[in-house]
């Protein structure tokens, strides 16, 4: 039996594991985005269609998962070079901008939506 539990214990994965893993996290993350990207369009167009009230959800989740991947990638990315003289990396201002925009739009979208669908026709 202890040699059950040993197993279960999390260690610390190799080279090859880590690997494995990346891997399939960038393949789960493709399909999220994929399937999120699919819903979105649907709801695109039925709501063109049906003339109903559309559903921000999977837009919303889309536009969320976009942004922390982009962040995170940013933040991993000035943690990695912080101490390289002879990177580049450590301050990259043109993303920063973009990203900021990119929050901004979408702040500005999703206030302009809820004060759009909360008004009765």
């Amino acid at each position: 039996m202890p040699a059950f539990w040993k197993r279960l214990k999390p260690h610390k994965p190799d080279e090859m594991e880590r690997h494995i893993l990346f891997k399939a996290q960038r393949n789960s993350y493709f399909f999220l985005v994929a399937a999120l990207l699919a819903w979105s369009l649907w709801e695109s167009c039925q709501t063109f269609v049906h003339h109903t009230r559309p559903n921000l959800l999977p837009c919303l989740l889309l536009v969320a998962a976009a942004l922390i991947q982009s962040l995170s990638q940013l933040w991993l990315t000035r943690d990695a070079v912080q101490g390289d003289e002879d990177s580049y990396e450590t301050g990259p201002l043109a993303k920063l901008v973009f990203l900021a925009c990119v929050i901004a739009c979408a702040l500005a979208a999703a206030g302009a939506a809820v004060l759009l669908l909360g008004v009765q026709a």
